[in-house]
């Protein structure tokens, strides 16, 4: 009974451990400064795929700004509930990574091939975004 217990209780601590290990949930932005908070990202997962929407924008002056220098289907679009994070799926060959997919830096418009690898035990996130081999890494915290 007691083994069965606690064969339990460690089966379930690893499982939230792992669950933590996911880009899965609320992330806080942190500029390439590593200091300024720009905003809070939502992470959701479906059918194996990652998306990614801005959920909140510290910079009030910024609250009502739209995606106007977008490209694509999100042009013009309110950057509150705006889809930055696009078709990134879990790694074949090393599972603490996630790739495939973009980012859309509405500042600018463009968009980047991405990786995101949750670090720190789950507690930060690298968020890579990169065109060929030039990149820019920022390492995001989780708020949930």
């Amino acid at each position: 009974m007691i083994r069965t217990a606690v064969a339990w209780v460690l089966a379930f601590s690893s499982a939230c451990a792992m669950a933590q290990m996911t880009p899965v949930g609320l992330w806080k932005t942190i500029d390439d400064d590593g200091k300024t908070e720009k905003s809070l990202v939502r992470i959701s997962e479906a059918g194996g795929v990652l998306t990614g929407s801005i959920e909140k924008i510290f910079d009030p002056a910024k609250q009502d700004h739209k995606c106007d220098k977008c490209t694509d289907d999100r042009k013009d679009k309110p950057l509150l509930g705006l889809n930055i994070i696009r078709n990134v799926r879990q790694d074949a060959d090393d599972k603490t990574i996630w790739t495939g997919g973009e980012i859309l830096d509405p500042a600018n418009g463009k968009t980047y091939k991405t990786r995101l690898k949750p670090v720190d035990g789950g507690k930060t996130m690298e968020m890579r975004g990169y065109i060929g081999f030039l990149y820019r890494t920022q390492v995001w915290q989780r708020v949930e």
